[in-house]
């Protein structure tokens, strides 16, 4: 579908009461879009990358407790982290998105690749708890609070990240994947800061963005750098709705605002797109006024690993002056 229509039709779907758009929107992703098929394999994959960015820079998230923004459709990221051994996960997220059939196929297909799910995991999988997943019953009875209980997952939804009701000090890791791109900024920098509350002193920040037009993951005739064109007003037109909201931040943007929320970036590794660079440097894309200031490589970056730390007090006090 070219990515006007899509946009036309996500506008419209928006528009609906809440409770009817929501059904409709998830109709039309189960008839039409990626929810025809389910494949666990993706969201498994970022629970695992994350947990090796953690142990990149050090630290153990053995029995750690982790706390993930923006659960989605199925808790697979959550139960990644607890096959490879986390103590507890709460997950939250704004729109009550999950599925119980979702996640009832995906346990089904991770039943039938038994062999594929061990060889993604490698040694970080937990034997144990991954023969009791197996066990779990998966056809007339299953039950997702059960299953949740099993894999000590807490699911919060709708919930705000930025007002938990957590104890201070109450988890290890603050973590999302291709989450933050969809929030506003002024909301990211409350969630983080609300996060500096809630983790603990030795804890990480650990966030996966994809900086891409989105509309781009399914309209390939676009680069993924499509939307810098616009401008902020002709953009929200085209995307300013809760299914395709994105905040267009670039890399930079998001290290600035890690640093405002008095924290310490530990690694950053952001993935410049080649073709993308090279469509700015031949002057086939002309970026709005917005973006004009920024370099190409800047430009050009469609997603990123960004890891932090707590700033010590004295530090903290410093960037908040």
């Amino acid at each position: 579908m070219h990515w006007k229509a899509k946009a036309t039709l996500q506008n419209a779907v928006s528009r609906l009461p809440t409770e009817s758009s929501y059904a409709t929107y998830y109709w039309l992703q189960r008839h039409f879009g990626g929810l025809r098929r389910i494949n666990p394999m993706a969201r498994l994959r970022a629970g695992i990358e994350t947990w090796r960015q953690i142990e990149k820079v050090g630290r153990d998230p053995l029995g750690k407790v982790f706390f993930e923004v923006g659960t989605g459709r199925v808790p697979m990221t959550p139960l990644a982290y607890w096959l490879m051994g986390a103590g507890r996960v709460i997950t939250v997220d704004l729109n009550p998105y999950m599925k119980a059939e979702l996640t009832q196929e995906c346990l089904q297909y991770i039943a039938e690749h038994v062999d594929d799910v061990r060889a993604l995991f490698g040694p970080l999988l937990n034997r144990e708890r991954f023969e009791t997943l197996l066990d779990f019953p998966r056809q007339d009875d299953f039950d997702l609070r059960k299953l949740l209980d099993l894999c000590r997952i807490v699911y919060i939804a709708p919930g705000d990240a930025a007002h938990t009701g957590l104890d201070p000090d109450a988890i290890d890791f603050h973590t999302s994947f291709n989450v933050f791109e969809h929030i506003p900024r002024e909301v990211l920098l409350a969630i983080l800061r609300e996060g500096n509350r809630i983790i603990r002193r030795d804890g990480l920040f650990v966030h996966r963005v994809d900086y891409s037009d989105h509309f781009s993951h399914s309209d390939t005739r676009i680069s993924p750098i499509n939307f810098l064109q616009y401008s902020d007003t002709q953009w929200e037109r085209y995307a300013g709705n809760r299914y395709m909201y994105m905040n267009r931040l670039r890399h930079d943007d998001f290290l600035v605002l890690f640093e405002s929320a008095s924290h310490r970036v530990l690694a950053a590794e952001p993935t410049i797109d080649a073709p993308s660079l090279q469509l700015l440097r031949d002057g086939r894309l002309n970026v709005d006024a917005r973006f004009g200031d920024k370099a190409m490589e800047v430009l050009a970056t469609t997603e990123a690993w960004i890891v932090c730390a707590k700033a010590e007090p004295a530090l903290a006090l410093m960037v908040a002056t």
